[in-house]
């Protein structure tokens, strides 16, 4: 499992490691040894530098291609150094590495490879002036691009940034920081890999979810099992106005594909007649209903609890004039996990949360960010600003599972945090978060309800997802190809398994 860090302790960590016996001047060397180890050089290669320490990284970098026979060229946007990079840039010079500086409106289409070297983890804003000219350059060169750290005008914590480097290849330097997986990174950063040059980290990482690690909660199957093994769920949505039948039967069918003994999809009757056709395997619960809309009956309520090993609440649900009374019941009267997603979020955000605190259930709410600052009552700047604090405070106060969802998908119970890389542009279409919300209701089912749980949900749905663009097209894909591509997600995961042992 691959770690993640903020800015700030990763420079707590660095400074530590100094104080410790290894000088900065030294680190740069392990950072520009490491970045020449990640990459296949080839061709004419220009490596721009800044004036801070990412610039010193590339001087470094430019002494090692020298000797090892690339010519490469270092364009400098500032005269300016930090100490121990300007101790590399003369060490750069002499073993013959050509310098000169970057000018207004200077072509880089000449360079088959360009180094991006300006800007570090440091930066916060938006870059103006000559850097901004060189970051433009370099997107406009045609090269292949290589971002040290991270891409230059991209904000080192939420990936944030309306000016920055496009790269081919990202060589984190140390531990990977949250700005290579937020807010727009995965439209920047086509590719990234974490380079360790040696500095521990001294606080709370997050965790980076990776195939082997979601492969540990899928254990082998007895022959002596049976349905009830691996848990009765109960799925409850729908409503007149979205009666969306083949999408309640894609969320059934997905929670099916992830693993549960038995699916039971409670929508009001009105809507049966509609739903049934579309479910196979799933069987179906008509819930006494009015003008479309699930009515309050706790005795349906109870027996709906009492059969079930975990039910997600909220899909497809609408507005329903008893959805604040019916939730308030299961939040109180559920000793089972209840996952809360789509229209039951919108409900939550009416009754208040503060009903969470009253729950003795374990409860998993899958907001995405307008949903999340709905609830939270957080503006979404704030959010996208920082998602991951916030994520972790509103889930340790309300003592819940937070799933925050996004290009990277934040998974947090307020004390262990959890980042899913996976997922694709095509799963932006209607339907996709039921059919996460099915995965997910499926594992609690029969797993621990815990943000690893929830997390590893999220990953294999979104790895499911990427298969199916990967076989249709971003523009064509929708959500039902994400449940025929959950097998073979699965499949993927589990063969890590056998491959690890």
């Amino acid at each position: 499992m691959q770690s993640a860090v903020s800015v700030a302790l990763m420079r707590q960590s660095d400074q530590k490691t100094i104080e410790k016996g290894a000088s900065g001047f030294e680190l740069m060397h392990r950072a520009g040894e490491a970045v020449y180890r990640a990459v296949s050089w080839h061709g004419k290669i220009a490596i721009l530098c800044g004036s801070g320490n990412n610039g010193g990284d590339g001087y470094v970098l430019a002494g090692i291609l020298q000797k090892c026979g690339y010519a490469p060229t270092v364009v400098r946007v500032s005269d300016r150094f930090s100490s121990d990079g300007r101790a590399c840039y003369e060490e750069a010079l002499a073993v013959g590495v050509a310098d000169c500086m970057y000018s207004q409106g200077m072509e880089l289409s000449a360079y088959d490879v360009i180094v991006d070297c300006l800007l570090g983890t440091g930066f916060y804003g938006s870059p103006t002036g000559l850097i901004r000219a060189a970051i433009e350059a370099i997107n406009h060169s045609g090269a292949y691009v290589v971002s040290v750290d991270i891409n230059s005008g991209l904000n080192g914590d939420n990936g944030l940034g309306e000016c920055c480097v496009i790269s081919d290849l990202t060589v984190s330097v140390g531990t990977v920081k949250t700005g290579l997986l937020l807010g727009r990174a995965k439209d920047k950063v086509k590719s990234y890999v974490n380079a360790d040059i040696g500095i521990p980290i001294i606080g709370r990482a997050y965790h980076i979810l990776e195939d082997g690690d979601v492969a540990s909660v899928f254990t082998p199957r007895a022959h002596t099992s049976h349905k009830g093994t691996y848990g009765y769920i109960t799925l409850l949505g729908g409503c007149l106005q979205y009666s969306g039948a083949a999408k309640l039967s894609n969320l059934s069918s997905a929670a099916m594909r992830a693993g549960t003994g038995v699916c039971r999809l409670a929508v009001p009757e009105e809507i049966a007649n509609a739903v049934a056709p579309y479910l196979l395997e799933s069987t179906l619960e008509p819930l006494p209903s009015k003008g479309g809309f699930v009515c309050f009956d706790s005795q349906v309520l109870d027996r709906l609890l009492t059969a079930s090993n975990a039910m997600a609440v909220g899909m497809g649900w609408g507005n329903g004039p008893d959805n604040g009374k019916i939730l308030k019941y299961l939040l109180l009267n559920s000793a089972k996990p209840l996952l809360i997603d789509a229209d039951g979020l919108n409900t939550l955000a009416v009754i208040g949360t503060s009903v969470l605190k009253e729950a003795k259930c374990p409860i998993i709410l899958t907001p995405h960010l307008r949903e999340f600052s709905r609830i939270s009552g957080i503006p979404d700047g704030e959010i996208l600003n920082d998602p991951i604090v916030c994520a972790e405070r509103f889930a340790k106060e309300y003592g819940v599972v937070l799933l925050l969802k996004g290009a990277t998908t934040i998974v947090t119970n307020g004390e262990d945090t959890f980042l899913s890389v996976r997922g694709c542009p095509g799963m932006a279409t209607a339907g996709s978060g039921d059919v996460l919300s099915g995965v997910l209701a499926a594992l609690l089912g029969y797993l621990p309800s815990t943000a690893f749980t929830v997390a590893c949900g999220a990953y294999v749905t979104g790895l499911a997802g990427e298969l199916a663009e990967r076989d249709t097209n971003p523009i064509s894909m929708c959500a039902s190809d994400t449940v025929k591509h959950l097998p073979t997600a699965l499949n993927q995961i589990l063969k890590m398994k056998e491959e690890n042992k």
